[in-house]
């Protein structure tokens, strides 16, 4: 089996002790010191703490770097470094002079180019590059959308060396990078967990977790969840962990989008991918893009007719089909936990796609619905699509609501409530479809008041394993969802 090699980036000073390094998973190859934001640490109390090798890069601002000084100190720094690292990053573009190159040796170079170009830009500065001998060659492109990631992955596939490592950066251009080493890319870049984050750039304990780096499976189809923003999603994670085990030839990725309708006609319909060799299998689909979707698929089930928002794209004998598994993803996990809705007074609070479709069977089961929301469109049009009554959120009391669901994003980057529980009834269920890395305020409360909470990973794993039945007709084996996650659904106060 083929493996990656994996680069984790330093991007600020490392801590004190070295703790950031010294966590660093085993199966990273390259510590990458970006001096032009870390400074230049001491090697050898950088080699105490890492058995890997060790890469310097001295970005300059033309480049997306922060270096700024003259090209004679540039010249000394990369000259120093090549002294005490294994390979020093040179720009092409301004660092090939031929008194930088008699002081690094070629088997320590790693040539590189940050910047916008299409691929037969790419192809020229590759053919400038690559008449200088180097270890490694890096053409990283920028991305404003994820169809800007086509351009480096096609030169790869042009080229067929293991020498090139080309990749888009950004939110947007991220995918590219783990196509990329299917495509002979030899190296994946991370960054260490401390220091700031740069947009793209996921901890490298992170691209193990999600994408089962560095080992290297086979890849025939790409399937993915679209969305704005998506870093922060899950789904890779568990899909990616059932291709595993599953051997299903796959590979999930985000694809950050700005519009939908972009989107699908450079990812969707365009011929990118089939010119990388690959076949879109099917599609998740994340706000703002929930409405979108239904008016670009050829069928769509009534319950995305009904609520007008989908939530995933499969294909359908050579179309696509629209469906929604936002319903089941609430109505389940309440089965589940025993809980009967008819005649009980539900509250759902947000009226995106996925409130409304959660209000849409919340309905059918025979709940009394209450549609709360801030904005007074979204409430507006929502209740004239469901024929349910809309309260403004901020006249909304809590008091009185057997079931109350959040279907709005807060909680998810700040410690903030939707709203309180306190008036709730005192046996209600709390639903919070948001999901971090622990409990949100929502349902650490609503667990402190007795009250039964529904954490947002519970209803995720209901929906990632009807999503990925929909796309692949395989069944996610029964409890990987949750050792993957290493999570159990809350089921008791937390005091």
């Amino acid at each position: 089996m083929d493996r990656a090699t994996l680069v984790a980036s330093l991007m600020a000073p490392p801590e004190p002790e070295g703790e950031d390094l010294a966590s660093l998973p085993g199966a990273v190859g390259f510590i990458e010191v970006r001096a032009d934001l870390a400074g230049d640490p001491d090697t050898d109390w950088l080699r105490q703490r890492f058995g890997g090798q060790l890469i310097y890069a001295l970005r300059s601002r033309n480049e997306g770097g922060a270096f700024v000084g003259s090209p004679s100190e540039r010249a000394k720094r990369l000259a120093r470094a090549a002294t005490r690292y294994d390979l020093v990053e040179l720009e092409g573009e301004r660092d090939l002079t031929p008194d930088l190159l008699r002081k690094i040796p070629a088997k320590k170079r790693l040539i590189s180019w940050h910047g916008k170009a299409d691929l037969r830009g790419l192809k020229e500065r590759f053919e400038r590059f690559s008449a200088v001998q180097a270890k490694l060659y890096k053409f990283v492109s920028a991305a404003e959308h994820a169809s800007d990631g086509f351009a480096p992955l096609l030169l790869l596939k042009s080229l067929g060396r293991s020498d090139v490592v080309a990749f888009a950066d950004g939110e947007a251009g991220f995918w590219s990078r783990l196509v990329a080493l299917r495509l002979g890319s030899p190296v994946v870049y991370g960054r260490v967990s401390s220091g700031r984050p740069v947009s793209g750039d996921v901890p490298v304990a992170r691209l193990i977790q999600d994408y089962g780096l560095p080992e290297l499976r086979p890849t025939e189809k790409i399937y993915g969840i679209v969305g704005n923003p998506v870093a922060h999603s899950l789904s890779p994670r568990l899909h990616n962990a059932a291709y595993r085990n599953l051997g299903h030839a796959a590979l999930f990725v985000p694809f950050q989008a700005e519009s939908f309708e972009g989107f699908w006609r450079d990812i969707v319909t365009g011929p990118g991918l089939e010119q990388l060799g690959l076949t879109l299998g099917g599609l998740t689909v994340a706000s703002p893009h929930k409405e979108a979707l239904a008016d670009f698929a050829v069928k769509s089930t009534s319950m995305v007719r009904r609520v007008n928002s989908s939530n995933v794209l499969v294909r359908n004998n050579g179309g696509w089909m629209a469906g929604t598994t936002d319903p089941e993803g609430v109505s389940v996990v309440l089965a589940d936990r025993g809980v009967a809705i008819a005649g009980k007074k539900a509250a759902v609070i947000g009226c995106g796609g996925a409130g409304r479709a959660i209000a849409a069977v919340l309905d059918e089961a025979g709940a009394e619905v209450t549609l709360v929301n801030r904005g007074f469109d979204r409430g507006d049009l929502a209740s004239d699509l469901l024929g349910l009554p809309f309260v403004p959120l901020s006249e909304f009391d809590s008091r009185g609501f057997s079931i109350l669901i959040n279907a709005t994003p807060v909680g998810r980057e700040d410690d903030d409530t939707p709203f309180e529980v306190a008036g709730a009834c005192e046996d209600a269920i709390i639903v919070d479809l948001v999901y971090s890395s622990g409990y949100t305020r929502l349902v650490s409360d609503s667990l402190n008041s007795g009250r039964i909470a529904i954490d947002g990973r519970e209803v995720l794993l209901v929906q990632v394993e009807r999503q990925f039945r929909m796309m692949t007709g395989r069944q996610m084996p029964e409890g990987l969802g949750q050792e993957v996650l290493a999570w159990d659904p809350p089921v008791a106060a937390l005091v």
